[in-house]
């Protein structure tokens, strides 16, 4: 929910005597957060379309990304998908679950296993710590994307910050 001056365009502009016209009201409030929460699932369904808009997005042009006969000589069945687009799709989870107020701080992965395209991938991820450091509501979390088999491939972790009702008051 954004409450803003109908002029403002993001909603967190200035006038031009330097006044906020706007504020955005955060979605998420630390103080509504709770360790073993779950974060709604991200659902992604990846096509080899998709891997090779993503390969000239990111300029990854290795092959076993968009050639099915060098993925196959390598040993898979078929393409398979960038790891860095996992790690993204795990980023959108996360900023995603944050909104426009909360800050995505740190994201590390790790690459456990190989995804293959045509299948339905589901990111998804837990609350495991809260705490207020110098004001601000600091939240980890537990992340990671499942295969189609429901095997974590790309496990994870994240560190958001997210607005907290007495500094924001």
């Amino acid at each position: 929910m954004t409450a803003t001056n109908p002029s403002a365009h993001s909603g967190n502009s200035r006038g031009g005597d330097g006044v906020i016209t706007g504020v955005q009201v955060p979605a998420l409030w630390f103080e509504d957060v709770a360790v073993g929460d779950d974060l709604p699932e991200l659902v992604k369904e990846p096509d080899t379309r998709q891997l090779v808009m993503y390969a000239g997005a990111s300029q990854d042009f290795v092959p076993i990304h968009y050639d099915q006969n060098i993925a196959q000589a390598a040993g898979h069945p078929t393409v398979i998908i960038h790891g860095a687009l996992k790690s993204a799709w795990l980023a959108e989870l996360v900023t995603g679950w944050i909104g426009p107020t909360g800050r995505l701080l740190e994201l590390d992965v790790s690459y456990r296993g190989i995804d293959f395209p045509e299948g339905t991938m589901t990111c998804g991820g837990k609350v495991t710590e809260t705490k207020v450091e110098h004001g601000v509501g600091l939240v980890e979390l537990e992340i990671g994307l499942r295969n189609p088999e429901g095997m974590v491939t790309t496990p994870g972790r994240a560190l958001v910050a997210l607005p907290t009702k007495t500094v924001f008051s």
